[in-house]
């Protein structure tokens, strides 16, 4: 019965070990991800101070790196959350430990004094011929031989014990010096981003002072996006006339098949209203179905740091909207479809290169691309490289603006995006 409760307590150890080293893993590499990026920040900013041009672009950093340095701290708290249910474990299974171990040294004694009052091979002879028959003989024969096994035994288990023990009060040790470096961790990331909220409060007041200035700039962005925004509706457009007409002639022929078999036509479905003709075909119905069903687990277009989100923002006094997400990247970054599709047009357009995908009733939309690797009408997978970003001449900065449209009508990325 001991045995068993041994060896389940061991395999208990194990087990919570392991599922705290996965859990504290994933958490760690989560924190090194988020150091990576906010250094990455850190460096484009110094780049924006050392042009002291004042640009909107520098409040979006800053917006970034303090959602950054959120998530970070919010990591460090799972991370101390985790480590403090792992200490109160090791320390219920060093108090286990210990009072396993002091219940096997007391029997160990007891044992140990049994063998005193025994050792000689003449007490342990009377002790067999003193039995009342042979059976009796026989069974304190067996008895002698399995307290020294047993003997034997809890001697090995004491060592076990022991053993045991010391890696618990080791790992219990441990885990009290990684909180006190997390908890200096975060005191540390608190300060900076206390220095972050400044930063961005100073720059705002600049950008209040400057507001002209930025205006100007904001105003030719806004002609930019403007462009942008109607080449993409123009785009899906032309997507719902061709579905239409796809959709018109198919109902044709299934008219002029009826009348040459002589039998009644079948009667025409209702035209889809809006964008959903997008996906009136089985075929589209079927990749839309499929898109949606992927919805938080599409793949980021590129590697990098969303430094706006979506909706509309204000700095200061400035207001601006923006229909998509924009992702911070290193020059040079390979941009990937986030899922299967067909290239429904590939725009130059703002001096960038813009690629629209469609997914049925969905279109995913790669904009500010330095060059496109595919070609209107081409078919996608999932992942398959399509283009590279571009490198802002003006700001020097490389960032993909990535968004998602039901139909006629701008989403959310960042609920569809993983990563």
């Amino acid at each position: 019965m001991f045995l068993k409760r041994f060896l389940l307590l061991f395999c208990l150890i194990l087990i919570s070990a392991q599922s705290f080293s996965q859990s504290s893993a994933t958490l760690k590499k989560r924190k090194q991800a988020l150091n990576r990026e906010i250094e990455n920040l850190k460096r484009s900013r110094n780049k924006i101070d050392k042009s002291k041009k004042l640009s909107l672009q520098e409040i979006k950093l800053i917006n970034a790196q303090i959602s950054l340095r959120e998530e970070k701290i919010n990591t460090i708290n799972s991370e101390v959350k985790l480590l403090d249910n792992q200490i109160q474990d090791n320390t219920s299974e060093v108090r286990s430990l210990q009072g396993q171990l002091g219940k096997l040294k007391y029997d160990y004694a007891k044992m140990l004094q049994f063998a005193q009052l025994n050792k000689s091979a003449y007490n342990k002879l009377m002790f067999i011929f003193a039995a009342e028959n042979f059976n009796q003989a026989y069974m304190r024969l067996k008895y002698l031989q399995q307290v020294t096994s047993y003997r034997k035994r809890q001697a090995g288990y004491i060592q076990k014990t022991q053993s045991n023990l010391k890696v618990q009060i080791n790992r219990l040790d441990q885990n009290k010096r990684e909180k006190t470096s997390l908890l200096q961790d975060q005191e540390a990331e608190k300060q900076n981003l206390g220095k972050d909220k400044a930063n961005k409060s100073d720059e705002l007041v600049k950008l209040t002072k400057q507001e002209k200035s930025i205006q100007q700039q904001l105003s030719k962005k806004e002609k930019q996006a403007a462009a942008l925004n109607n080449a993409i509706k123009a785009a899906i457009q032309k997507e719902i006339l061709a579905a239409q007409r796809r959709a018109a002639e198919a109902a044709k022929v299934a008219a002029a098949k009826a009348k040459a078999a002589n039998v009644k036509a079948p009667v025409a479905k209702p035209q889809s209203k809006g964008t959903s003709i997008l996906a009136s075909s089985p075929a589209d119905a079927k990749l839309s179905s499929s898109f949606a069903g992927n919805r938080g687990r599409l793949p980021k277009p590129a590697n990098g740091v969303i430094v706006e989100g979506f909706g509309s923002h204000k700095y200061g006094n400035v207001t601006v909207y923006n229909p998509g997400i924009n992702i911070k990247t290193a020059p040079g970054t390979s941009v990937h479809a986030i899922f299967e599709g067909q290239v429904s047009n590939v725009v130059f357009i703002v001096n960038s290169y813009t690629v629209i995908i469609r997914h049925g009733e969905y279109f995913s939309i790669y904009s500010k691309l330095k060059s496109a690797s595919v070609s209107k009408g081409q078919k996608v997978s999932t992942r398959q490289a399509i283009g590279v970003v571009a490198t802002d001449g003006s700001e020097g900065t490389t960032e993909l603006q990535f968004q998602i449209w039901k139909g006629g009508t701008p989403v959310n990325p960042s609920g569809w995006v993983g990563g």
